[in-house]
């Protein structure tokens, strides 16, 4: 009895105690900021000695129920921990301070949904706005090259506005679009390559984005970094986002004026022989006869040599047909930005921006408007709104390129170096030519143009609204609409067209982006949990009108289709949608253990009806082995973390209406009739079904991709290193095959194709040397793929790509067509009765586009106010066609052909199977061999020094008594070096005919690649 009595004493008394305690706990509000004062969001806030917390929303407020004089640890990743007493205050601040050990970098990932990169598990690399700027590139893409590992960017031209393309960890799909998604500020936006109407690269859009604005840009590599992207983001993403206002009430202005001097870096051209030919006088047939263009016009330099060459006993004049054609491009890039806050919790930026680029060929340029602005407001105190809008103006003009009739370059590059191309125009009007078949490229500049103008705007709205510390819906409503304007022009008495052409063409497009996400993260005792759950609507227009007319009435450059006798009209447009609902759940476990599930549920318009909607996702983990080391470990390994993950992705990369058999127009420019009876016919069109049948069964291509890496950091952050490897396998791959003529059609689309990816990423950071004012940062990026197309379909062995073809068996993007003939046993050429090679009955694998590695090196230098920075691009291997040597062979005009003596070919005679003892003339030679694309099939390799910038920032000093806050200048080298030991060409990495999979692998009298000297001055008010 007294046991239980001193039991009911005890339970009585403890209860009034608790009750006591109860009694004197108080809520604390309060808020982590960092150093700046910015806040911290999902900072650890913890009652030291209990189990209860929270965390931080992303104001870096909290609030928590604590006893009388209680003690709050605050931590968060990258911050060093920190301990305040309550006290007698109901609201408390925490100011925490980086940890220098720590892996504190945060990045925007897939939504825009910032996370420490510590925590990842997937790989990603991001690029800090110095970095594109000091590229001094127009075109975001192009400063981005060979800087992330596992990217690939190639350009097309060194023409104004050329277009780039961008492909992470090799290709996707086979036949279908493979360049990543761009995304800004977590809305798509559209980045298709625009703007060309006759042969030559247009534009991709990311070219209407001032590189300026862009505060980073994060590059999702792998399917379980952008499973949440849905569809698209089986291409890789990357991630753009633009630069907020900064804290200070006094706006900040920023003014910068950039100059650059522009030359282009060109193929090697003989300079040693005239124009001319063999030929028969009086019954005999001479070699190296002299042609002066004018009574005697011939397409090759096949003449004397230049310096014994006399004319009425005259020497000829050499000319440097590049020399003089091509001008010194002149870019002027201006830019003015305010910054500011005009309240607590609101914060604005706004800049404007004009590039005028005057290209290297005359007439060519682009001229760039772009403004943008972003405002950040607390609506309220749960309630906040981020109002941006970017809008752009450009203007482009650009030449025809590649080897068609039209192109001034093609012209240039074979015209003899004894002809003078000035004045272009006879007495009677009509164009002087040293040959009958092309342009003069003087003519060109004056009668030849296409004019590209387009307007647009990405409007973006984004309501974050915190009800709770632990929860944040998320609103995000954007638009990507703008629409362009071409106009092709050329002028009656061109070669190509002896009439005139007129082409108009207006494309709209719009696209509607909504997003509504919901984040939830709470922490339970060591767990650290975050699910997000969202949807997503995309909704995408385009529409093409074209109008052309032929033969032309008024030749005094009046470019209006109605000036055309004969005018046809053609519009197509399309409107595709896209609905998904997502989910993601991290769980983190006492900062040490990383586990990442994604689930996405896709619909589109594009696909068959039973097959519109399809589930996919990804399961990730990371463990961040260094929390196990012991301290004397730790301060040599700072973090070390291992990750996995394994994703798949659905890619519904099928054109819109591709489920049906459109009609086309019957008319005589489609060169069709229906019996004999043209149309239109008696005042009715005609139409007939397309010869491409529709497949109402296609599905979406689907990818899995299992990756793995490893990334560490040692000697108190100063060496870094990021490895991760990837498999990657596509299946039910969408390609072209043709069908039997009897079903009335030749060709369809079919779901059969597979291939297989396997890569290796690696990137390096070192901090070399740091001390006093010397500081040197490198960074090394490494990637090595290899592909393999698995199958196509059942008896099909290769699908065409344009200039490069997918066979099974062998990579992406073979080259294949004629080879010399070879000897079975020896491999030695195989040569005829006349002592020359000659091409391979049968065609066959040349080579690859794809490249064994590519690597990138930057070092950055800084000693005081001065700073250096050179950045070397390198590739190893794959190939392309060297059309310019191509068709230079037969005409005599690369460099290599100044070797025209008689030689004799090694090889194996055909005769009698010995040794190859007839000797040959080199034009009989050069001709010969121009005929076998084996020939003109060089290795890509290169290494370019691709920029080089030096810095100066004025010391404080020096400014304190004038209104500048700050002020820089630097100049900058651009393509300064680059060497391609077995490329004859200008430069192995130019597209000729743009950004597509078809235009890969060849290089074709593109605008040259530019060198380029840029001066900078930049200044803060």
């Amino acid at each position: 009895m007294q046991s239980k009595l001193l039991c009911i004493m005890a339970f009585t008394a403890a209860l009034f105690i608790y009750t006591g305690a109860l009694a004197q706990s108080k809520l604390v509000k309060g808020k982590v900021q960092d150093e700046n004062g910015g806040p911290v969001p999902k900072a650890s806030v913890l009652l030291k000695g209990s189990k209860s917390g929270t965390s931080t929303g992303d104001d870096g407020s909290f609030q928590l129920s604590v006893p009388a004089n209680a003690t709050l640890i605050v931590t968060a990743i990258g911050y060093n921990r920190s301990e305040i007493k309550t006290g007698a205050q109901e609201f408390v601040t925490v100011s925490l301070m980086p940890d220098g050990r720590a892996l504190n970098e945060v990045v925007v990932t897939a939504l825009g949904v910032k996370r420490e990169k510590r925590n990842l598990t997937f790989s990603s690399q991001e690029i800090k706005t110095d970095e594109l700027v000091r590229a001094k590139e127009p075109n975001i893409l192009n400063a981005m090259t060979g800087k992330v590992s596992g990217v690939q960017i190639t350009s097309s031209s060194g023409t104004p506005g050329a277009s780039s393309r961008i492909v992470i960890r090799g290709v996707t799909s086979i036949t279908r679009n493979n360049e990543a998604l761009i995304v800004v500020d977590g809305i798509p936006v559209n980045n298709s390559e625009t703007g060309a109407v006759n042969s030559g690269p247009g534009s991709n859009r990311l070219i209407d984005f001032d590189p300026s604005i862009i505060e980073s840009v994060n590059v999702l590599k792998g399917a379980a970094a952008t499973a949440l992207y849905g569809s698209a983001g089986a291409r890789g993403v990357v991630m753009i986002t633009t630069k907020s206002g900064s804290g200070s009430k006094k706006p900040a202005i920023t003014i910068s004026q950039d100059l650059s001097f522009e030359n282009g870096i060109f193929p090697k051209i003989q300079n040693k022989y005239a124009q001319g030919d063999r030929k028969v006088i009086n019954g005999v047939l001479y070699d190296n006869v002299y042609y002066d263009g004018e009574t005697d016009k011939a397409s090759s330099s096949w003449g004397p040599l230049m310096d014994t060459l006399r004319v009425n006993g005259q020497p000829v004049q050499k000319r440097n047909q590049v020399k003089d054609f091509f001008q010194t491009g002149v870019t002027s890039n201006s830019t003015i930005s305010f910054s500011g806050s005009n309240s607590p919790g609101s914060n604005y930026f706004a800049s404007y921006s004009y590039l005028d680029q005057k290209g290297i060929v005359p007439t060519t340029y682009l001229k760039r408007h772009t403004l943008f602005s972003k405002f950040t407001t607390k609506l309220t105190d749960k309630l906040s709104g981020t109002f941006q809008f970017n809008y752009a103006n450009s203007r482009t003009n650009r030449m025809p390129e590649g080897y068609i009739l039209e192109s001034p370059i093609w012209t240039i590059y074979t015209a003899p170096i004894s002809w003078n191309p000035l004045p272009y125009l006879n007495t009677d009007g009509t164009q002087r030519l040293y040959r009958f078949s092309r342009n003069n490229p003087y003519w060109v500049l004056d009668n030849v143009y296409t004019h590209g103008t387009v307007n647009r705007f990405v409007p973006v709205v984004t309501l974050n609204y915190a009800p709770f510390n632990w929860m944040n819906i998320t609103e995000r409503m954007g638009a990507d609409i703008y629409t362009e304007q071409v106009k092709y022009y050329e002028a009656v008495g061109s070669v190509a067209n002896p009439n005139g052409v007129i082409v108009d063409r207006v494309n709209t497009f719009r696209q509607y982006n909504h997003d509504l996400i919901i984040d939830l993260h709470k922490q339970f005792n060591k767990f650290n949990v975050q699910l997000l759950l969202g949807n997503n609507v995309l909704s995408t227009y385009n529409q093409d009108v074209q109008g052309r007319g032929v033969g032309l009435s008024v030749t005094s450059g009046y470019d209006n289709v109605a000036n055309a006798s004969s005018q046809t009209y053609s519009e197509k447009h399309y409107l595709t949608r896209k609905t998904g609902f997502y989910s993601q759940a991290n769980i983190d476990y006492n900062h040490m253990l990383n586990l990442a599930l994604t689930g996405r549920y896709d619909g589109t318009s594009v696909l068959a009806q039973k097959k519109n909607f399809y589930p996919y996702g990804s399961v990730a983990a990371g463990f961040v082995f260094s929390e196990l080391f012991n301290p004397k470990l730790s301060s040599v390994i700072n973090f070390g973390k291992v990750r996995a993950s394994y994703a798949t992705v659905g890619n519904d990369n099928v054109d819109a209406y591709a489920l049906t058999t459109p009609y086309l127009s019957v008319n005589s420019i489609n060169n069709t009739d229906v019996g004999g009876i043209s149309f239109p016919y008696q005042g009715q069109n005609g139409f007939l079904l397309s010869d491409i049948l529709g497949n109402p069964l296609l599905k979406n291509e689907l990818v899995k991709e299992f990756e793995t890496g490893i990334e560490l950091k040692a000697l108190n952050n100063r060496i870094g290193a990021e490895i991760s490897w990837f498999y990657k396998k596509v299946q039910d791959g969408l390609i072209p095959v043709t069908i039997s003529p009897t079903t009335g059609y030749n060709q369809t689309t079919i779901n059969t194709a597979r291939m297989q990816t396997k890569g290796i990423e690696i990137l390096l950071n070192a901090n070399p040397v740091r001390t006093g004012k010397f500081n040197w940062d490198l960074v090394f990026s490494f990637t090595k793929l290899r592909n393999k197309i698995l199958a196509l379909h059942e008896g099909l062995n290769s699908v065409n790509i344009g200039f490069t073809q997918a066979i099974v068996g062998e990579p992406y993007g073979v080259k294949y067509g004629t080879r010399f003939a070879r000897d079975s046993a020896t491999g030695k050429l195989l040569i005829d009765a006349d002592g020359l090679p000659f091409a391979d009955d049968k065609q066959g694998i040349l080579g690859t586009v794809t490249p064994d590695w590519l690597a990138g090196l930057t070092n950055n230098l800084s000693y005081g106010p001065f700073s250096l920075s050179f950045f070397f691009d390198m590739k190893k291997g794959g190939v392309t066609e060297n059309n310019v040597d191509g068709y230079g062979y037969f005409y005599g005009t690369p460099k290599v052909t100044e070797d025209r003596g008689v030689r004799t070919v090694a090889g194996i005679s055909i005769v009698d199977g010995k040794d190859n003892t007839v000797a040959v003339k080199g034009q009989d030679y050069w001709r010969r061999v121009s005929g076998v694309m084996e020939s003109v099939i060089q290795d890509a390799t290169y290494i370019k020094l691709r920029n080089v910038t030096i810095g100066y920032v004025l010391p404080a000093k020096l400014i304190e008594k004038t209104p500048l806050k700050s002020a820089s200048l630097t100049v900058t080298g651009r393509n300064l070096w680059i060497h391609s030991p077995h490329f004859t060409g200008g430069d192995p990495e130019n597209n000729s005919f743009g950004s597509s999979n078809g235009s890969l692998g060849l290089y074709s009298f593109s605008t040259p690649t530019p060198r380029s000297i840029n001066i900078s001055l930049k200044v803060g008010l």
